[in-house]
């Protein structure tokens, strides 16, 4: 082991060793109410922050960056400053939240969010909700946690002969050991903690970059302009990244992704009331547009910087001057920083904002799923049965559980191992998260009732389905790319099946 693989990992165990002293010290006179909502005592402020980190994850710190030195005809579906169209329309997309679904959800006084569903419609509703959630939050959550993982193993422990499962396992471990106890009270701390590093990594970078090459932001991003690496429009309407298409599904991921979605909404009902919740909410959108933008121009620097170290697109992509194997994409940003193009603060730095990438992606994900499974489906809160002691022993066998398909699933992605990440989640997203959207919007816009057994379980199975259809059937016979606005598809669907099986019965409405 070399010395500075020694000191990287140094720096991982010691940050780890200070989330687990928070989740010490946050978790002291916890209960299961702290554990599901915080006891409604978050603030709103650090709310805000700390979802910064939850939403842009190890997604943002590597893939981002790695979209902007797309090549024509490359396997990449952004390129550029593409991918800022579907920042802005994540942007509005939180408006919409913070002005049609936050009401909702405290008007209601919910724990869960998907009880929404079962006052609006049956209890049917309620849990296929959260079955969706669940589904839709492990394979996103694993997905992101997949490609951090996988780069600590490439770039610093398989030189050692550590196995990709052991580093997953590990890693798990530790993000179980510090939720285990005291949930979104703990996360809502530990999560602004992160954030911070990860901006801080993020600036440092840039900095480093800047200095290295003798250049200013100014004459930083004319050259980058000059490389064409600075387009943000996507003009051809065929594309998967023609911009009207990318700010419209950008939008409706996230109303899915952040508003009808229980780790993102458990943190932000955790606030003591809707005014603050909604504060954080506008806060948190201005913040993610400016964050992303500065994960872009990174982006840009790391190929300024490859391209003056010897770095060349060759017919096998982007590659750097001492290897023969592409690094565009998610590559290039670790290959840089743990292959020698850095020096070791550098490296440093970005092994800490990676691990701030790290934790909040699972930490936030393994609560919100867990929770969902014991309010939603088990009722456990509401179960006379059993003592308090025992609700909080069925709740950590269950964090447990999901724990380890949380592993298996991060195996599956390993097999999988796809080197775009950022795209294969909007694209999931648009399948699982389609039916909560057409539900919910069904639920709000309309006051038709339900009453057949099973109808709604039928529809939200056979949208997806209905979806994939016409996505293969377009992209096979036709020139037209469906991208992210897949989801919109899919809830469309899900709302028009639903209004179908429905009936004209007036029922008092809940929005």
């Amino acid at each position: 082991m070399s010395g500075s693989s020694t000191i990287l990992l140094i720096i991982i165990v010691a940050y780890f060793l200070l989330l687990l002293g928070i989740a010490f010290y946050t978790s002291r006179g916890s209960n299961n109410d702290s554990f599901f909502i915080g006891n409604r005592k978050s603030n709103w402020m650090l709310v805000a922050f700390g979802m910064i980190g939850t939403s842009l994850s190890g997604v943002t710190f590597i893939s981002v960056p790695g979209t902007v030195g797309k090549m024509t005809g490359g396997m990449y579906p952004f390129g550029g400053f593409e991918y800022y169209m579907m920042v802005v329309g994540f942007f509005l997309g939180y408006f919409i939240v913070a002005g049609v679904l936050l009401p909702l959800y405290y008007r209601m006084n919910l724990t869960s969010i998907y009880t929404y569903l079962g006052n609006r419609f049956n209890t049917e509703a309620h849990k296929i909700g959260s079955v969706f959630f669940i589904i839709s939050r492990s394979i996103g959550a694993t997905a992101r946690l997949y490609l951090v993982v996988n780069v600590l193993q490439i770039f610093l422990l398989e030189s050692m002969g550590v196995p990709f499962w052991l580093t997953s396992a590990i890693l798990l471990l530790m993000v179980l050991l510090y939720t285990f106890e005291g949930g979104v009270k703990t996360i809502v701390i530990t999560d602004t903690l992160q954030t911070t590093f990860m901006i801080v990594s993020l600036l440092a970078c840039i900095i480093f970059i800047l200095q290295h090459l003798q250049l200013d932001f100014g004459s930083a991003f004319a050259e980058l302009r000059d490389r064409d690496y600075t387009r943000i429009l996507n003009l051809d309407v065929n594309s998967k990244t023609f911009f009207l298409k990318t700010i419209l599904g950008g939008m409706f991921i996230t109303i899915a992704m952040t508003g009808l979605d229980q780790e993102m909404m458990q943190k932000n009902i955790s606030v003591d009331n809707v005014k603050n919740a909604r504060k954080n909410m506008i806060s948190f959108s201005f913040i993610l547009l400016v964050v992303n933008l500065i994960f872009l121009f990174l982006g840009g620097l790391l190929y300024l910087y490859a391209i003056k170290n010897g770095a060349a697109y060759t017919a096998d992509g982007f590659v750097l001057a001492d290897a023969a194997h592409n690094v565009m994409g998610d590559d290039l940003f670790p290959s840089l920083s743990l292959q020698g193009y850095f020096p070791l603060g550098i490296s440093i730095i970005f092994i800490i904002g990676l691990i701030s990438a790290l934790f909040p992606s699972a930490d936030g994900a393994l609560t919100a799923v867990t929770s969902s499974f014991c309010v939603d489906l088990l009722k456990l809160p509401e179960d006379s049965t059993l003592t308090e002691k025992q609700k909080k022993r069925k709740r950590m066998r269950i964090h447990l559980v999901f724990t380890v398909l949380f592993f298996i699933l991060i195996m599956i992605f390993k097999s999988i191992n796809n080197k775009s990440i950022v795209y294969l989640i909007m694209e999931v997203a648009g399948y699982t998260y389609g039916p909560l959207l057409g539900l919910f919007a069904f639920g709000i816009l309309t006051r038709r009732q339900i009453h057949k057994k099973y109808a709604i379980g039928t529809v939200t199975l056979l949208a997806p389905v209905l979806t994939f259809l016409i996505n293969y059937l377009v992209s096979r016979y036709s020139t037209y790319q469906i991208g992210v606005e897949l989801i919109i598809i899919n809830g469309l669907i899900t709302f028009g099946l639903l209004h179908a099986v429905s009936g004209k019965a007036i029922v008092k409405s809940l929005s």
